[in-house]
């Protein structure tokens, strides 16, 4: 007979992103006249930056060549595009990251999920709260987790995140191993300083654990003054992992290319307490379990840090800050609370309302969709997040409708 993995039984009836799906097709089917702009999914709207599609282009162009095509590349990634990330995105801001510490992927939401795969079931987890969900579900199907009992998994160290605390969660009150961190932050737009970042690499020396952080979103960072990797933080290189993505600053969403970074003296632990290095491990993984991200895909990649990239990705960039800006101002008239829009494309906004009946008011009344916040966890019932990623007109007219509704 087979059998199933019950720990997936432990799941929550539906994917947040799938609830939202589900949702406005029933209203768009219900109400087929209506216009609905989307403001709830981190998803961009803009076109690829010119510098990346002429890559493609010429890429696709040898790949229709016998002498130029190209099969299975190296699983970790092409050099050109390891060395043009190392040189960009670390040694040019005093980080010392190496080509071949990269792992380049389709996606930081694979890596986020599969890196779990690294580590004993028994190893204690934190996982701030809210938070993008993959953290914790992907623990979920793993079996690191009890039962879900009133809004939270049994046997997870949630880290509240909360306006008491400007969204940054305090260290845990007890020995934990396995650390999630996001900045800025999926869903709240918070950022870190680098003294509040010093305190969580701190904590993982003395307590041998290992964070886990989620930089997807840093090039929205505006305040110069802010960490935009955890290894610009003395000691991480030892206990810090860390996710990107081309998704959000070069529009990739739907071209799927993103990295990982694990550094070769991060180490975990074997039962006997004997030191492993992560980075044999995760090769290890990538290399049995992945391809590798097609060969034009990376060159469009390699091409956002040519000097065309990186002025029209920063184009990019800026277009959708203006568009959190115009959300975040429209918010502060209407009397909000709210965090985020200044270094980063969401807006986290505090409300007396249920999370969910806001979100279904919003669709109903305006025809704007958010994402509610109870989605991402406990301390998230009560708010809402406004995606900036959308064209301006849409998020002026959307604004327009929520000030009507609302009014």
């Amino acid at each position: 007979m087979i059998t199933i993995n019950e720990h997936y039984l432990k799941l929550q009836a539906s994917y947040l992103f799938s609830d939202i799906a589900r949702r406005v097709s029933d209203f768009q089917q219900a109400n087929p006249d209506r216009e609905v702009i989307r403001l709830g999914i981190g998803d961009v709207t803009r076109a690829l930056p010119r510098a990346c599609t002429e890559a493609f282009h010429k890429a696709v162009d040898e790949m229709a060549q016998d002498l130029t095509f190209r099969g299975y590349g190296p699983e970790q990634g092409y050099e050109f595009l390891r060395e043009a990330i190392a040189e960009s995105d670390f040694q040019s801001r005093g980080a010392d990251i190496t080509a071949d510490e990269i792992f380049v992927s389709d996606g930081a939401k694979c890596d986020t999920g599969n890196i779990q795969e690294l580590f004993s079931s028994d190893v204690k987890i934190a996982i701030p709260d809210p938070v993008y969900p993959v953290y914790l579900d992907t623990n979920v199907m793993a079996g690191r987790t009890g039962a879900f009992v009133d809004g939270r998994y049994q046997g997870i160290v949630y880290l509240d995140s909360t306006r008491g605390n400007n969204y940054v969660p305090e260290l845990p009150s007890q020995e934990v191993d396995l650390i999630y961190l996001c900045f800025p932050n999926n869903p709240t737009g918070s950022t870190i300083t680098r003294e509040q970042l010093k305190v969580w690499v701190d904590y993982a020396r003395d307590n041998k654990a290992l964070i886990l952080f989620d930089a997807a979103y840093e090039a929205f960072i505006r305040d110069d003054s802010l960490p935009r990797s955890i290894y610009e933080i003395e000691g991480a290189r030892k206990v810090a992992v860390e996710f990107r993505s081309f998704s959000k600053n070069a529009g990739f969403t739907g071209t799927r290319c993103a990295y990982t970074v694990v550094p070769k003296e991060c180490i975990a632990y074997d039962s006997k307490g004997g030191r492993q290095a992560l980075h044999s491990l995760w090769n290890r993984r990538h290399c049995t379990k992945f391809n590798g991200v097609s060969y034009p895909v990376q060159r469009a990649a390699e091409a956002v840090y040519s000097e065309e990239g990186r002025t029209q990705t920063m184009e990019l960039v800026n277009y959708y800050m203006r568009n959190a800006e115009l959300i975040a101002g429209s918010m502060k008239e209407l009397g909000f609370q709210f965090v985020g829009g200044e270094n980063s494309p969401y807006i986290w906004i505090a409300s007396d309302r249920d999370s969910w009946k806001f979100f279904d008011m919003l669709l109903n009344d305006a025809g704007v969709v958010c994402t509610p916040g109870a989605g991402f966890g406990k301390c998230g019932q009560g708010y809402i997040r406004l995606s900036a990623f959308n064209s301006n007109e849409n998020v002026e007219k959307a604004m327009a409708r929520i000030r009507l509704a609302l009014g």
